[in-house]
């Protein structure tokens, strides 16, 4: 029987343990092969949001796991000590999978099991998560990264999907997804699909930026170009353009194109509103440049994007 150690040691937040227990720890009927044997590991009783959790096994158990789950930690700067790092990073060493849900990718990179492979986190600490571990290669828009022994989970309902991912490649598709139906949740989703939160852009109200970016949020629905927008601001488009690039990290043109899908997004949203309408409400003018558009930038069609999160008003 294939061992899950789950790591139960500093402050952790209790969603993705108990996500990871969950998931790991219920075999569905569908599972004919055996399923896992869940072990909590630690070095005492951890502080687990408001609960304390005793782990049931020591630091040494996760060196003879299969697969290693480091839960979310509730404070970034407030790392697990050295020894349960070292043990993780000796857990990886002996051939476990190692897999990180949210900010437990903090630990990974202390452990040093992040340089030279692609990461995630949750999109408000993946600049952090850079900033820390500069040779780690941080992509803030997927759900999930999957390095083969090493895997790593964007924020909460991401940590779903990399457990049911884990399961796919161990059980197949059909026990992922009665996992995924017992949770009442859609089949897993693809690790490349965008985390669906519109990152928000803080920019200063007295900053030259501000003002230009409130007008061209009032005028998404408009043919509008870096032109325009250089002339709104008064200024060149190449000094707008790195005044963009300083403080938003992206191009004018960039900016205005996820600005437009995140537009759609609410609308898809919100609305019953055609696909052809959409792309005219959010200056796209075609359902071709939407959908071709939205999936750059969100990694499903609009059509799946409105099935998973439509609205419907109550009757």
């Amino acid at each position: 029987m294939p061992t899950v150690a789950l790591l139960t040691a500093g402050d952790l937040l209790h969603f993705e343990l108990a996500v990871a227990h969950e998931i790991f720890g219920n075999p569905p009927r569908e599972a004919t092969r055996g399923w896992y044997d869940v072990l909590l590991c630690g070095t005492g009783p951890a502080r687990v949001g408001p609960f304390v959790v005793e782990p049931d096994h020591g630091l040494e158990a996760l060196a003879g796991a299969d697969t290693v789950i480091v839960p979310a930690c509730a404070d970034i700067d407030d790392l697990p000590p050295a020894e349960v790092i070292e043990a993780v990073r000796a857990a990886h060493a002996a051939g476990a999978r190692v897999a990180s849900l949210c900010t437990g990718a903090f630990v990974l990179g202390a452990a040093g099991l992040l340089d030279g492979r692609r990461a995630t986190t949750h999109w408000a600490h993946a600049a952090e998560l850079s900033a820390r571990h500069p040779r780690a290669v941080v992509d803030p828009d997927v759900l999930y990264t999957d390095n083969g022994s090493v895997l790593t989970a964007a924020g909460k309902a991401a940590a779903v999907d990399l457990c049911l991912h884990l399961i796919h490649l161990d059980h197949g598709a059909a026990v992922a997804n009665s996992v995924a139906r017992r949770l009442v949740m859609p089949p897993h989703r693809p690790g490349g699909q965008a985390q669906f939160v519109a990152t928000p852009v803080h920019v200063a109200g007295d900053h030259t930026l501000a003002q230009l970016l409130a007008w061209v949020q009032q005028r998404l629905d408009r043919p509008l170009t870096v032109t325009d927008m250089a002339r709104k601001a008064n200024t060149s488009p190449r000094n707008l353009g790195r005044q963009f690039h300083s403080v938003i990290g992206q191009t004018p043109i960039q900016w205005l194109i996820t600005q437009r899908v995140r537009r759609a997004q609410e609308l898809l949203e919100a609305t019953d509103e055609t696909i052809e309408a959409i792309a005219l409400a959010t200056g796209m003018g075609t359902a071709t440049t939407l959908r071709r558009q939205f999936k750059r930038v969100v990694g499903v069609a609009p059509d799946s994007y409105r099935r998973a999160f439509h609205h419907t008003k109550p009757v």
